[in-house]
């Protein structure tokens, strides 16, 4: 549970008053990426020893996949029974970026969760569009969703999500101004920070061109095709929108951004599980399976990926370890 670990460093660094970008933790030598509000959120990991940290970390990760299993039912337009619910649950545990986001202590569920909720709420309802804000004030990647709200025509919402996303930040300057400062001027713009994009981790179309490539920074090769396929994606995303469902919408605009995005570790991709649900409600059974089957093959971890050798891979290698960006793609 190592990203647990930088939470816990990151709530420490706002108690005690240290430098939140200048410290990094375990054998990795991670540092704190998050926007300062972030970090306030997690100083309530202080409070109880590590070994109990972890036991709740898992079992709250454990519910909230449950949860969010519930909300892809009902951007699928189902119901989930509770023994359905039970049995979901325990199968989505293979899918290898729920896996990964339980063994590294991450927050992918619980943002996913909120971002969904806000989203699947009925038009019109109340403050629609402030959880998704929030959500975007701790992990900055779920905003693209604001410019899906703006481009549908839904600017109530994607007002109340901009406001609520300024107030995060606001937040943060208040307790953390200097924190502030530094995250906004200067480590919002370092990727390099995040970790090398180059590596099988990276599951973003950067992570695929600089690994078919064989370069560890494919520079333009990497922006102008990232850039076009935000567009594209966005605009796809608006015109799969129905007026009587909101499902492949939000899909597609998640994938867009998993796909743009400098970096999108493998447990990034929990937005699989509402995939999932979404093609199985709509029968399409083939298509579920080999989604399904991509998730969990985990292939990435089988090629080679020690030191450098991420670069060196042979061209039959390079769909294997690219897996869930080629799906983005071919779902685009």
């Amino acid at each position: 549970m190592a990203d647990l670990l930088v939470y816990r460093a990151e709530g420490e660094a706002v108690v005690h008053g240290g430098d939140l970008y200048g410290f990094t933790v375990t054998e990795w030598r991670l540092p704190a990426t998050y926007p300062p509000f972030a970090a306030v959120l997690f100083v309530p990991t202080t409070w109880i020893p590590v070994p109990a940290l972890k036991v709740a970390f898992l079992a709250g990760n454990a519910l909230l996949l449950a949860w969010l299993l519930a909300l892809s039912a009902r951007l699928a337009g189902r119901t989930a029974p509770l023994p359905l619910l039970c049995a979901a649950t325990a199968l989505a545990l293979w899918l290898e970026p729920v896996f990964q986001t339980l063994l590294f202590g991450q927050v992918n569920l619980a943002i996913t969760g909120l971002v969904l909720w806000d989203l699947t709420r009925p038009p019109g309802a109340r403050a629609k569009g402030l959880v998704l804000g929030i959500a975007a004030g701790v992990k900055l990647t779920p905003a693209i969703f604001i410019a899906y709200l703006f481009l549908t025509a839904r600017r109530k919402e994607a007002a109340t999500a901009t406001a609520s996303f300024a107030g995060t930040a606001l937040f943060g300057a208040l307790l953390l101004p200097s924190a502030t400062v530094d995250f906004w001027t200067r480590r919002v713009f370092e990727t390099g920070r995040v970790g090398k994009a180059w590596i099988i981790d990276n599951q973003s179309l950067q992570g695929l061109i600089a690994r078919a490539a064989g370069t560890e920074a494919p520079g333009l090769a990497w922006a102008i095709p990232a850039s076009a396929l935000a567009v594209t994606g966005l605009w796809l995303a608006t015109r799969a929108r129905d007026p009587r469902s909101d499902r492949w919408g939000i899909l597609l605009t998640a994938f867009t951004a998993l796909l743009v995005c400098p970096i999108s570790w493998s447990h990034h991709w929990v937005w699989c599980v509402p995939l999932l649900a979404v093609l199985l409600a709509e029968g399409r059974m083939l298509l579920a399976a080999t989604t399904a089957l991509v998730f969990t093959a985990r292939t990435m971890w089988l090629v080679p990926h020690e030191g450098d050798r991420d670069l060196h891979l042979p061209w039959w290698q390079q769909p294997l370890a690219s897996p869930y960006p080629l799906l983005g793609l071919a779902l685009l």
